[in-house]
């Protein structure tokens, strides 16, 4: 506009000078501003109404236009982060905020290594061992945005807190699972339950890009020597905000890691990509510590989260009462208050929950 304006003032001193500067005999500078000052108002004219009426509908336009174009071939995490500077500021705990949005690196097109669930179920079921322990019984279902480019699959155990809330934005593989128990004394016999319980049947395309279907099948895990660790997991290999670096030797006692071939259940097809994944497992729970919960592992649109906690009571267990308290960015809760289990209904989520998401059942003894 100041270009405009300008060249504008221009043309009408150039005019201004023409009208009242009438030379006796002819004058070649005369002749010059009579030629020359329409050219500079008609520049003007024509800048000061692009400025003010085409312009914005223009890079609006070509925004619209070609917009999503140019952002489905640029990386995911660039995106991502520059948009998250402009909002946020720059700032390296931005970065967490991508790891959470896109639940990995976004570091090739199209969200290549990207895990994303368009379709999630869960089911947590309670089975009381006697006054002190109870199985915890665990069933989730994803159905993938993409096909998962993988034929693996892994296991991870912790009883560190610390651990449990950073190994979602660590893990190097696209396919996993993270189970936490809070009671270090049953750690390692809780591992063992985990292991001997975990079922896992998935659809797949094989090496031809046939898809196929499994049932339900134990696959033996392999365990992950300790000094293998650092290629499962990042911060064993660099830092990572806040933690820094870790020694696998600093966590022999809270950290198992293992692996599943999923070749081991496809009858005789070598495993491409995952198209869907469904996980059942076992883990031991004290049952003082009041409460269990479920957290997504990736971004994940949950349907629905269902509890059965009527098995938690045995033979000289006190009664128990319920409470489902979601921590997602919505959910249908029917009511925040105690409930008997057999008063215990399925969660309607339907919204996406980020790692760190999830939904905790608690209990504790009836007060009346």
């Amino acid at each position: 506009m100041a270009v405009a304006i300008l060249l504008i003032v221009v043309a009408a001193a150039d005019l201004t000078a023409v009208l009242l500067w009438q030379p006796a005999t002819r004058s070649l500078l005369h002749d010059v501003l009579v030629v020359l000052w329409p050219l500079p108002a008609l520049a003007g004219f024509l800048l000061a109404t692009y400025e003010l009426f085409l312009h914005k509908r223009l890079v609006a336009e070509i925004g619209r236009i070609s917009g999503p174009g140019i952002v489905q071939h640029l990386l995911p995490s660039e995106v991502l982060r520059t948009f998250l500077s402009t909002v946020y500021g720059a700032d390296q705990a931005n970065d967490d905020v991508v790891a959470g949005v896109l639940g990995g690196e976004g570091v090739r097109p199209h969200g290549g290594d990207l895990t994303i669930s368009t379709g999630t179920t869960v089911k947590l079921r309670l089975q009381g061992i006697d006054t002190k322990t109870y199985h915890l019984m665990t069933t989730q279902r994803y159905q993938f945005r993409r096909d998962v480019p993988t034929d693996r699959f892994v296991i991870f155990a912790t009883s560190n807190a610390t651990l449990r809330d950073t190994i979602s934005a660590a893990c190097r593989y696209p396919l996993f699972e993270l189970y936490f128990i809070p009671d270090p004394s049953l750690f390692l016999e809780s591992v063992d339950d985990l292991l001997d319980s975990t079922k896992i049947d998935i659809d797949y395309l094989d090496h031809d890009d046939q898809p196929r279907s499994v049932q339900p099948s134990q696959i033996p895990p392999v365990e992950v020597r300790f000094d293998q660790w650092a290629n499962y997991l990042r911060f064993f290999r660099q830092p990572m905000a806040p933690l820094g670096k870790l020694s696998p030797h600093d966590h022999l006692g809270d950290l198992r890691i293992f692996e599943c071939d999923l070749n081991g259940i496809a009858d005789d097809h070598v495993v491409r990509a995952i198209r869907r994944l469904t996980i059942s497992s076992r883990t031991l729970q004290r049952t003082n510590d009041g409460f269990c919960y479920w957290q997504s592992p990736y971004p994940s649109f949950v349907d629905t989260i269902s509890f059965d906690a009527t098995q938690l009571a045995v033979d000289q267990s006190p009664r128990h009462e319920f409470r489902v308290m979601p921590f997602t960015f919505k959910s249908a809760t029917a009511a925040a208050q105690w409930l008997e289990a057999t008063d215990l209904v399925d969660l309607d989520v339907r919204s996406w929950l980020l790692p760190g998401h999830g939904v905790a059942l608690l209990w504790r003894e009836a007060m009346g």
